[in-house]
């Protein structure tokens, strides 16, 4: 099934109907900030300021108790949603639910008129689809991600985030699709991009061979990333501790994002990815659980 196949696209309907439903059409429940000035709804009183828009003072206000006070308000912002999506080679088996979740948030975020970026990343940052809005860049935009090859070698997130922050200075919803097997670790990576304010997602796919080991043996092994070749004797010792790593690494990213409130779904690539995004949106969007 492509991603602009019909029955893919009622899917993404589908969802963005939920996303309606449960979060008002945003990928996250409140977006909205205060500020000085006319707005929406009153929230706030703050001291006057000079500088200050005077038209803002309640002279009411200051007329009972001689006090200068401006009204705040509560402005609903649209969003900048940015999509990293991990096309590294590591993520061949999981690539094609990495380009559908990807789909159905930037589905989401089109129509409502949030602007999305979408990016490529391995061992550097390409651009799949510049900075845009609107349902007319809908197509585009899932032509990118379905074309989009798997590239590059070991996936450096921390040098791609970096990369991806001299390109943007403007404060987003940052959602990071991708295994998180990166040989330099995420901890960085997810630090830096906190550090910048932008409210940070992770959407974990995994394999099951991922997290499994089932062979023992006399075998010869080539990383699909860095082509480096071993031939290695693997014992059922070496398989329960390799399967023991992989926990203790998955374990790590969710200390990891707990420590930051960082919103965390993992999955495996095998569950339908409506299925994936439709949870997401019930537990309340893109936040922190």
């Amino acid at each position: 099934m492509t991603l602009t196949s019909p029955e893919f696209l009622q899917k993404l309907e589908s969802l963005h109907l939920l996303a309606r439903k449960v979060l008002g059409g945003s990928l996250q429940a409140d977006r909205r900030s205060i500020k000085k000035g006319s707005g929406i709804t009153f929230a706030d009183y703050a001291e006057y300021n000079p500088g200050d828009d005077y038209r803002a003072i309640d002279w009411r206000v200051f007329a009972r108790f001689e006090s200068l006070l401006i009204k705040l308000f509560e402005l609903e912002e649209d969003a900048t949603i940015y999509l990293l999506v991990d096309t590294s080679p590591s993520m061949q088996a999981k690539l094609q639910q990495a380009r559908e979740l990807a789909a159905a948030l930037g589905y989401i975020a089109l129509n409502t008129h949030d602007r999305l970026a979408t990016y490529a990343l391995a061992d550097t940052l390409k651009p799949l689809l510049e900075p845009t809005r609107g349902k007319a860049k809908l197509f585009p935009f899932l032509r990118a991600l379905e074309t989009a090859p798997t590239f590059g070698n070991a996936t450096d997130f921390t040098s791609c985030c970096r990369q991806f922050q001299a390109r943007h200075r403007r404060r987003g919803v940052v959602i990071v699709i991708s295994d998180f097997l990166f040989p330099g670790g995420f901890d960085d990576g997810l630090s830096f991009l906190q550090w910048h304010n932008h409210d940070v997602f992770c959407l974990q796919t995994l394999a099951p061979s991922d997290l499994k080991w089932d062979f023992v043996g006399d075998c010869d092994l080539t990383c699909i990333e860095s082509n480096e070749y071993r031939r290695l004797t693997i014992t059922p010792e070496d398989a329960r501790r390799f399967e023991a790593a992989v926990a203790e690494w998955n374990d790590d990213l969710v200390r990891s994002c707990k420590k930051r409130g960082i919103g965390l779904a993992s999955t495996l690539n095998d569950l339908p990815s409506d299925v994936v995004v439709r949870d997401i949106l019930r537990r309340g969007g893109l936040v922190a659980s």
